[in-house]
């Protein structure tokens, strides 16, 4: 009975994570997709600790916690990656305005 719950909830799992991914690739923002990485490493350290419960291995749960600070890290690099960017985009929009407002005054 046991490991038909943990496959079930393995399945559910994996079809949320392929779900996120699907977000991930077609979202609209930027946010959205950076939002569904994070959901789907989330998700995956879930199905790791299930199979470390379900195979009683204890290493799975060593293996779980470094992918937790690598995804981590991985959320926190996008992020700032887009920050970057979307600053640069506000400055090169204002000054494109500055420029547009003076050649219409002149």
């Amino acid at each position: 009975m046991e490991n038909i719950f943990y496959t079930a909830v393995l399945s559910a799992l994996g079809i949320m994570a392929l779900l996120c991914l699907v977000r991930a690739i077609i979202g609209p923002r930027i946010a959205d997709r950076i939002v569904a990485v994070n959901m789907i490493g989330t998700m995956v350290m879930v199905i790791i600790a299930v199979l470390a419960t379900m195979l009683g291995e204890g290493y799975l749960v060593d293996i779980c916690l470094i992918y937790a600070m690598i995804s981590f890290l991985a959320v926190v690099v996008l992020t700032k990656v887009y920050t970057g960017v979307y600053q640069q985009k506000k400055i090169e929009e204002e000054r494109k305005e500055k420029t547009d407002g003076t050649h219409a005054v002149d």
